[in-house]
């Protein structure tokens, strides 16, 4: 068991309490209106957020207002906005551009705005205030919520995790669902004690001194952003920056450490970050988020993928806090934390899914990701070899997309290394390694700043690859069982089916080497092919296992 929590915990690392086990259970109302277009979500589109907050670090308390820009789009009668904020929040008063104030109702963590019906393409902006006692994030990032700390100095340091289940109502209002994310960006501004510097994503816009000991900083993006991304990051930072030349041009890196790791981290993180862009713009292509720089940020917790401020905990050192998941040993030899989060900015932040239950295109290419960087790096080989070591956190607990959309639920945590392994197989089947690239840059470049459901990523997949994957991708996204690749040789004749797989399985195997491709096309019903001497030669169920997450069973 404490194995297996390792394994866990490397291949979780980015996902805050959406990993939890899930019981078969009801679904209530309370988890329709947080994972449903709701009628009073449907008629409006969210077009911005500007985020103001003032923590408390003594009373572990905060107090802001979130003014929402939206635009209509759909004439439906209704006369009610949700907006989403989480016990013990409270919202105070909402009112708009104007000044004029809105009543409200709260049912559950939903809180219902009366306003008038409005007519389709105008727009309106709201400004809700709120304040209480946020909930504390016991143990983040994998519990949301926000975590009042203290660096070894003994100083104040703040900052909140929300992804997944608990969601980014759990610390200020908005509209807390991933298929809505804000047209023209976002702002963040933090007041906060003068003795300590606020971060935000994006770019640094504003500093203001109010005289009474506290300064606001606002922070700005002006790309889409996930509402789980929306970070503050306080406490006794200091900036150094860099110029990294990537493939769209000049973009700006900076990096936020606590003042008494300024070395190390001058020392440590460039050659990672720059290790990172150059492999993942090889991959994925360039960089989503020019415009609004990238950046690493000290955080007490281990790391978080926030669009553009990446939350960095990995004690400066190769490995997961000095663990490889895979057991191979290439695991330690890079920065987990740099390399998996900073992936998510393409997967994740880049392409959104739109409901809780797709989050494998979030967590399977960036886990994928980390393949992808090691056969950059260190090669193919070494890639192949850490795909196939992160096999062992696989539980086939349950599928991963799991039967129910609009309810906010979330499949098996091995979304992580079993996404990874599909997609290590869909390329291994295709024998044609920079089509495969084409592909990843195509989802990247067609989806950009897009939130896309899996169906999307799945057909695009099969179609740029001219072959059907759909039954691929059903079996290992929705369904527990492991294929078995049954083969059976005879001379130069070979019979080959699979077995314990759902109907229709179709996963070409192809095997390589310096001078030979041997690709077959099983389905389940038994085929027959005439093979040559080198071919049989690679035909082995150490050479299948290694390539591919199927059992392979040599019939004697």
């Amino acid at each position: 068991m404490k194995h297996q929590l390792l394994l866990t915990l490397v291949f979780s690392v980015c996902t805050a309490g959406i990993l939890q086990a899930q019981n078969q259970r009801a679904f209530t109302k309370t988890d329709s209106l947080r994972g449903t277009i709701t009628p009073e979500r449907a008629w409006w589109n969210l077009t911005r957020y500007d985020l103001e907050v003032q923590p408390d670090y003594l009373t572990k308390t905060l107090k802001g207002v979130n003014t929402i820009s939206y635009t209509v789009v759909e004439n439906n009668g209704s006369t009610k906005m949700q907006i989403d904020l989480k016990d013990p929040l409270k919202i105070d008063e909402v009112k708009d551009a104007a000044g004029k104030k809105y009543s409200f109702k709260k049912e559950g963590s939903v809180w219902l705005i009366d306003i008038a019906d409005q007519k389709k393409g105008t727009s309106g902006k709201l400004s809700i205030h709120y304040s209480g006692t946020p909930h504390e994030a016991i143990r983040a990032p994998w519990d949301g919520g926000w975590t009042f700390t203290k660096d070894s100095l003994g100083r104040p340091w703040m900052t909140v995790t929300c992804q997944g289940g608990a969601g980014a109502s759990i610390w200020y209002p908005c509209k807390d669902h991933q298929s809505d994310e804000p047209d023209k960006g976002a702002s963040l501004t933090m007041r906060v004690p003068d003795t300590l510097m606020a971060i935000g994503n994006g770019r640094l816009k504003k500093t203001t001194k109010h005289g009474d000991g506290t300064t606001s900083y606002r922070w700005e993006v002006i790309n889409p952003i996930n509402n789980y991304n929306i970070i503050p990051y306080i406490g006794k930072y200091i900036n150094f920056k860099e110029v990294y030349q990537g493939e769209k041009g000049k973009l700006d890196l900076n990096y936020w450490v606590l003042d008494y790791n300024e070395q190390k981290a001058k020392n440590y993180l460039p050659k990672e970050v720059h290790n990172t862009m150059k492999s993942f713009e090889y991959w994925f292509g360039p960089y989503p988020f020019y415009e609004d720089g990238y950046q690493l940020i000290d955080v007490p917790h281990t790391g978080m993928e926030h669009q553009s401020a990446v939350a960095y905990g990995n004690w400066y050192q190769p490995g997961y806090r000095k663990r490889d998941g895979s057991g191979t040993g290439w695991g330690l030899k890079w920065d987990f934390i740099v390399i998996h989060e900073s992936g998510h900015e393409w997967f994740g932040n880049n392409i959104t899914s739109k409901d809780l239950a797709d989050m494998w295109v979030h967590e399977g290419f960036t886990n994928y990701s980390e393949t992808l960087f090691v056969d950059y790096i260190f090669g193919e080989q070494a890639g192949n070899e850490y795909n196939a070591g992160i096999r062992r956190g696989i539980r086939n607990d349950k599928p991963i997309i799991p039967t129910t959309y609009g309810v906010n639920a979330q499949g098996s945590g091995d979304m992580y290394p079993k996404g990874g392994n599909l997609l290590h197989a869909i390329k291994h089947s295709m024998n044609d390694s920079e089509k495969f690239r084409q592909i990843l840059r195509g989802l990247n470049k067609d989806f950009y700043h897009q939130t896309v459901t899996s169906a999307q990523v799945e057909n695009y997949i099969s179609e740029k690859a001219g072959f059907d994957y759909s039954k691929v991708f059903d079996q290992y996204l929705r369904n527990t069982a492991i294929p078995k690749f049954e083969f059976e040789v005879k001379g130069n004749t070979v019979r080959y089916r699979y077995t314990n797989c759902i109907p229709g399985f179709n996963l070409p195997v192809v095997l390589t080497n310096n001078t030979t491709v041997l690709k077959l096309l099983p389905t389940d019903e038994w085929a027959t092919t005439e093979l040559k001497a080198n071919e049989l030669l690679m035909l082995t169920v150490e050479a299948v296992k290694s390539m591919y997450y199927i059992d392979p069973v040599q019939i004697k």
